[in-house]
């Protein structure tokens, strides 16, 4: 297995010559390992790419993205060698927006719309409550992770490690609460997650991102809360597999066809 992909992604994967690009953008103050788990789960012919934002891990030290839109550009230029191969994109939390915004970067700079958009732990943004966090102060921030659930949020009660990881949380929580969305409709089919216990992701306003999309549009709900993933990796990869599973025999298809009606008008 790989890990190599540049400073913007680290990259998993066995084949040479993938069928499909899975890429997958992380939660504020998220970092390219949470996703480590998940390219066991994914069958031979499917690479797997983890976006590192600016300002952590490989990256720290380099100034963090001034807004979002900012980082949806970088990371769209940053995939532009890659979309030699379809490509999926799954974001989680802040990565949500993440991706629908690396979406639209790659269909007007690229023409490449994704096989399908993932989209997870997020409302849509018209409909996403609004916050302030990044202007409180150190506890109520910390607070507030700690609320969330996530497996290493236990990490901040260490001082070197809180020194490390604030500066990133803010910066990110900054990005998403600044963030001013086009509302602008992919044409990608989209399939939201979420957790059923997450009080800041209605199902309702996570199903709104249905009105971002002239694809298809499905909602599936997990037990837990934001971070439910932790806790249903397998079934989460399972469902996401299936479906790209699907969409690369639809491709496939499309691409015969094609074949046939360029064969018979010779």
């Amino acid at each position: 297995m790989t890990r190599t992909g540049g400073k913007w992604f680290q990259k998993h994967g066995t084949s040479a010559d993938p069928d499909l690009r899975l890429v997958c953008f992380p939660h504020a103050g998220g970092v390219p390992s949470f996703f480590n788990g998940w390219p066991r789960h994914l069958p031979s012919g499917m690479e797997f790419l983890a976006a590192c934002y600016p300002g952590r891990q490989a990256r720290f030290g380099e100034p963090y993205a001034e807004t979002l839109e900012d980082l949806a550009d970088q990371l769209a230029e940053a995939l532009g060698p890659h979309t030699d191969k379809p490509l999926a994109l799954f974001g989680h939390s802040m990565g949500a927006a993440v991706a629908y915004e690396v979406a639209l970067r790659l269909d007007e700079k690229y023409g490449v719309q994704p096989v399908r958009l993932f989209l997870s732990g997020q409302s849509a943004p018209h409909r996403a409550e609004r916050s302030n966090l990044h202007r409180e102060d150190d506890a109520t921030l910390i607070s507030e992770v700690k609320q969330l659930g996530l497996s290493t949020a236990e990490a901040m009660e260490h001082p070197e490690l809180l020194e490390i990881a604030l500066p990133t949380l803010r910066a990110d929580f900054r990005l998403i609460e600044t963030y001013a969305p086009p509302l602008t409709k992919i044409k990608s089919p989209v399939v939201a997650y979420a957790g059923a216990q997450d009080p800041d992701c209605p199902a309702d306003a996570v199903c709104a991102w249905s009105d971002l999309t002239t694809g298809t549009f499905e909602f599936r709900g997990f037990p837990g809360g934001h971070f439910y993933l932790e806790g249903y990796e397998f079934d989460l990869l399972l469902h996401i597999v299936g479906h790209l599973k699907d969409d690369l025999r639809l491709a496939g298809a499309v691409q015969a066809a094609s074949a046939i009606r360029s064969g018979g008008a010779r």
